[in-house]
C-alpha cells in the first residue's frame, strides 16, 4: 500500500515537521512495516521554470531557434531548441547546465551548430509525465506551462514532485490499512497527534430523485453483503483538478477523467473500491447483482472478451452483465466523453468469491485485491457519499436525491474485556490501565470502563492477545525490558531419528557418495519406467489437487525413480561415474485415514568402473554397521521386476524385510537412457530405528590368546556364504569370535556342480587359555551341523 505524505499532512494529520527517516522508523516500530520509500523529486535536479524572453531563428539551421530564457537569475540564459511550439512570453520547463532528468539523463551546456546552449527546454515525456497528468499540454513539443508559477521555481514543486511516497507491507488481517485514512490513523496514533476526520457532506440538487430512475436487486445475497448506489446527472466529463491528479499519480494511479478519477480517489482514501456506470447503458433502469449463467460472457474495460462460468458474481442490467463484481467494469457501460448520467456503485462483496473469479479469469485488479481482504461493510455509504461530495466540489454534475442501500449482512458489535494484569504478564511490562486506555483511544478503539468496543473496521481484534499487541506496539517494543524466560527452561536437540540421519549421511559421504535432494511429487509414469506391475499397491498414490503439471501430480510411494533421474542426468552429461545417496520420504496411503504413512528411505545409486553387486553390498554393510544395526541377511530374489533377476537381494534385519539391493534391470535402465550397469539399494530407514544393537559397553582387551582354524568346505553352488556363516555361529557356541571367508574355488579336485569355500574361524575364551580339545570340539560341532543342515563337507 502506497502513501504519499503530502496527502495525509494536508488532510488528516500534520507530520510535516517529521523527517522521512523518522517517519518510516516510527511507523515500522509501531507495527506498520515500511518496505521502501522514495522522494518523487529524486530523479529531477536543477530543472526550473523558465520564461522565454526572446526567440530568434538559428542562422545555421532551418528548424532550430535560439531562446533567451529568464530562469530567475540576474541574466537570461541562452538555450537552443528545435521545438516549433515555443513563443515569446511562454513559461517552459528549463533543464539548466548540470541538471538531471528521469532515467539518469544528464544535461550539460554545449554548442548546437555553433551557438551556445546552456541547457534544454523539456517536454512532458522528458519529465516522465503524460497528457493524463497535464491534459492541456501537447504530446509532441515543449510543455508550455499554464500553472501558477514564476521563473526560477523548481519544476518539482510545480508538478507536485515535492513529496515522499512510502510503500507499506500490510498484513491481510488489517484491511483498514489498505487506505489513506487507515494509515493516517496509524500515523496519528504512532506520533500521538490529533487525527482530522472529515464527514462527507452532499448538498444535492433540484435535478430529481434517483428512485424514479434506478432499481437495484440483489438475488445473490450470500455473495453481496451490501450494495449502495447514488446517481449524478448533468455530468460534465473533463480533466480532474491538479491536486487530485497529483495525489492519484503519487499513489501509482493514472488520471483519466473527473468521474473515473473520483472513484479511484475514494478507493485510495477509504479503501473501498467503487465503480461508475454510464446510466444510458443500464437497460430497463435496473441493476441486478447475480451469479452468471451458462453461456454468458462480458467484454471488460481492457477490451478482452471473457467467457463466464456459472457462479461468477456479476453486475447486470435487465438483459446482460455490465461488470465483473469487485474486479472490473464492462466496456458496454464505460464512462466516455458524452456521458451525462452516472451510477456510483459502492458495494461489499464476498472476498472468497471475488478471489476465485479473478483467479479463474486471470484478472487480478487493485479492487479485487482489496475485496479479497474482506472489507468492512460499513464503508459503502461513507465512500459513495464522499464520491458525491467530490462531484459537487469539482462542479462536474448534479447529485440526485436519495441513496439505494441493500443490506444483506451487518457485522454484529463486538466487545472484549480489558485485562491489564494479563496484558502486563504477557508483555513483561508494568503499564498502567490508564495508559492502556490512552493507547487504545489513540487508535480510535473506544473503551468504557473495562469494556472495549471493537470497531467494525478492526476484524483482527478477537482475543486478549490482540489487545496486548495494540498496547505493546504503541508502548514501544523497544521500551519493553529484557527479562529472563519464565517457567522451566527447556533444552533443544536432535531427535533419535535426526541423529541417525546425520550419522547415515556422514557414513555415506565417507564412502564417496554425494547427497541429492529430490522433489516428493512425481509423475504417475515412474511406475512404468521401473517396471512396477499394474496391480502393485505402490501404484495407489496421493494425487495433488493443484499440481504444477502432469509430471508433478502425485506423491511418490517409491524413491528409486528420483535417484535414477539424477543418475541418468549425470550419465547424459558424460560423467563417467557417480555415487549418490538420498534420505527420501515416501508417502504410503493408509486405509481409512486421511494422512499417509511417511517412512524415510535410504537410497544408494552408483555406476562406473569398479562398481559391482558386491562393492555395493560391502558399502551398505559398512553403513549399517556404522549405524549399529543388527547384522543383515541377504536373500537372492528373482521376481523383483525393477532389478536384474540374477543380481538382486532382499535385505532382512532381525526377521524384518527392510529393502532391496542389486543391479538395475537392463530394461529399466534403458527407460532412463542408461547404457551402463547401475547398482542401487533401497532401505527403509525408519524401520532401522527399532533394529539397532544396544548401546555399546566397555569390554576389556582379551587376556588369553585366540585359536584359529581354517576350514575348506565342499558344497552345492546354490549355497550362500551367509547360510554357511549362520550355521557355523549357531553350532560353534560362545567360543567363536569371528568368521572370515578367504577363498572360493571351482575346478580340479572339486566335483562338477560343486564349489569350495574356505573360512577362517577364530575361537577365544575370556577366562582361560583354550586347549586343542576345546577348539576341536567346537570345530566338530560346526562340521556336523554343516553336513546335516546344508550338505557341506570338509574338503
Amino acid at each position: 500500500m502506497k502513501l504519499n505524505r503530502k496527502w495525509i499532512n494536508e488532510e488528516f494529520v500534520d507530520l510535516s515537521q517529521v523527517s522521512d527517516k523518522e517517519f518510516v522508523e516510527t511507523m515500522t516500530i509501531a507495527g506498520q512495516k515500511v518496505e521502501t520509500y522514495e522522494r518523487l523529486d529524486a530523479e529531477i535536479k536543477n530543472v526550473v521554470v523558465g520564461k522565454v524572453v526572446s526567440i530568434v531563428r538559428h542562422q545555421n539551421s532551418d528548424h532550430m531557434w535560439i531562446c533567451q530564457v529568464d530562469v530567475g537569475k540576474e541574466e537570461p540564459v541562452q538555450i537552443v531548441t528545435g521545438a516549433q511550439n515555443v513563443h515569446e512570453g511562454d513559461l517552459v520547463p528549463a533543464a539548466l547546465h548540470n541538471s538531471w532528468l528521469p532515467g539518469g539523463v544528464h544535461i550539460t551546456k554545449g554548442k548546437l551548430r555553433g551557438e551556445k546552449s546552456n541547457g534544454m527546454l523539456c517536454s512532458l515525456k522528458e519529465l516522465n509525465l503524460t497528457l493524463n497528468d497535464f491534459p492541456y499540454a501537447i504530446e509532441d513539443g515543449i510543455w508550455i506551462l499554464q500553472e501558477d508559477c514564476k521563473p526560477g521555481d523548481d519544476i518539482n514543486t510545480v508538478i507536485g514532485n515535492d513529496d515522499t511516497v512510502v510503500d507499506f507491507e500490510i498484513t491481510n488481517n488489517r484491511p483498514d490499512c489498505y487506505s489513506i485514512i487507515g494509515l493516517a490513523r496509524e500515523a496519528a496514533a504512532a506520533f500521538n497527534k490529533p487525527m482530522r476526520h472529515h464527514e462527507p457532506v452532499v448538498y444535492g440538487s433540484d435535478a430529481g430523485s434517483m428512485y424514479d430512475k434506478l432499481d437495484v436487486e440483489v438475488p445473490a445475497e450470500k455473495l453481496c453483503n451490501r450494495y449502495s448506489a447514488r446517481m449524478v446527472t448533468n455530468v460534465k466529463i473533463g480533466p480532474s483538478p491538479k491536486w487530485l491528479r497529483q495525489r492519484l499519480r503519487a499513489n501509482g494511479v493514472r488520471p483519466i477523467n473527473n468521474i473515473v478519477d473520483i472513484t479511484n480517489y475514494v478507493m485510495l482514501e477509504y479503501g473501498q473500491p467503487m465503480h461508475a456506470f454510464d446510466y444510458r447503458y443500464v437497460s430497463s433502469g435496473k441493476i441486478v447483482v447475480r451469479e452468471s449463467v451458462e453461456g454468458e460472457s462480458i467484454t471488460t474495460l481492457d477490451g478482452v472478451v471473457r467467457p463466464l462460468t456459472p457462479g461468477m458474481l456479476v453486475i447486470a442490467d435487465g438483459e446482460k452483465p455490465i461488470g465483473l463484481a469487485g474486479i472490473m467494469g464492462g466496456e458496454n457501460s464505460e464512462i466516455v466523453e458524452d456521458t451525462t448520467t452516472v451510477v456510483f456503485e459502492s458495494a461489499n462483496f464476498n472476498g472468497t468469491s471475488i478471489r476465485q473469479t479473478a483467479l479463474a479469469l486471470g484478472l487480478r485488479t487493485e479492487a479485487s485485491g482489496k475485496f479479497e481482504k474482506n472489507l468492512d461493510p460499513m464503508l459503502t455509504i461513507p465512500a459513495v457519499e464522499r464520491a458525491c461530495e467530490l462531484v459537487e466540489l469539482l462542479n462536474c454534475g448534479d447529485v440526485l436525491d436519495g441513496t439505494i442501500d441493500v443490506v444483506n449482512f451487518v457485522p454484529q458489535p463486538k466487545t472484549l474485556e480489558l485485562e491489564p494484569e494479563r496484558i502486563n504478564r504477557l508483555l513483561g511490562t508494568e503499564i498502567s490501565e490508564a495508559d492502556m486506555v490512552e493507547y487504545l483511544r489513540r487508535l480510535e478503539i473506544p473503551v468504557e470502563g473495562r469494556t472495549i468496543h471493537v470497531p467494525s473496521w478492526r476484524p483482527d481484534l478477537n482475543l486478549m492477545a490482540d489487545i496486548a499487541e495494540e498496547v505493546g506496539r504503541l508502548y514501544g517494543y523497544n521500551a519493553i525490558p529484557t527479562t529472563a524466560f519464565r517457567g522451566a527452561a527447556t533444552q533443544g536437540g536432535y531427535s533419535p531419528e535426526m541423529q541417525l540421519e546425520t550419522q547415515a549421511g556422514a557414513l555415506c559421504r565417507a564412502l564417496g557418495y554425494s547427497e541429492i535432494i529430490t522433489y516428493s511429487f512425481v509423475s504417475p509414469e515412474i511406475f512404468d519406467r521401473i517396471r512396477i506391475p499394474s496391480d502393485s499397491p505402490l501404484r495407489r498414490t496421493l494425487k495433488i489437487q493443484n499440481p504444477l503439471g502432469e509430471d508433478t501430480s502425485v506423491m511418490r510411494t517409491v524413491a528409486l525413480p528420483s535417484m535414477l533421474d539424477i543418475l541418468a542426468r549425470n550419465s547424459a552429461y558424460h560423467n563417467k561415474s557417480a555415487k549418490l545417496y538420498e534420505l527420501a520420504k515416501v508417502y504410503l496411503p493408509r486405509e481409512g485415514q486421511t494422512l499417509p504413512e511417511e517412512p524415510r528411505m535410504l537410497v544408494l545409486g552408483t555406476y562406473g568402473a569398479g562398481e559391482t553387486f558386491f562393492t555395493l553390498k560391502g558399502e551398505l554393510e559398512a553403513v549399517l554397521a556404522g549405524l549399529r544395526v543388527k547384522k543383515p541377511v541377504y536373500t537372492a530374489v528373482k521376481d523383483n521386476p525393477t532389478y536384474h533377476p540374477g543380481r538382486c537381494a532382499r535385505i532382512t534385519v532381525d526377521g524384518v524385510d527392510v529393502g532391496f539391493m542389486g543391479q538395475l534391470h537392463p530394461l529399466a535402465a534403458q527407460n532412463y537412457g542408461l547404457d551402463v550397469e547401475v547398482y542401487c539399494c533401497e532401505v527403509n530407514f525408519t524401520e532401522l530405528l527399532g533394529l539397532r544393537l544396544p548401546e555399546p559397553t566397555y569390554t576389556p582387551l582379551p587376556k588369553y590368546p585366540a585359536v584359529s582354524r581354517d576350514l575348506a568346505l565342499v558344497c552345492g553352488e546354490a549355497l550362500t556364504v551367509a547360510q554357511v556363516e549362520s550355521c557355523m555361529e549357531e553350532a560353534a557356541g560362545k567360543l567363536l569370535r569371528n568368521i572370515q571367508l578367504f577363498d572360493i574355488y571351482r575346478g580340479k579336485g572339486v566335483p562338477e556342480g560343486k564349489k569350495s569355500m574356505a573360512f577362517s574361524l577364530v575361537f577365544r575364551a575370556d577366562d582361560r587359555t583354550l586347549t586343542d580339545a576345546d577348539s576341536e570340539a567346537a570345530v566338530s560341532r560346526v562340521l556336523a551341523a554343516l553336513e546335516e543342515k546344508l550338505g557341506a563337507t570338509l574338503r
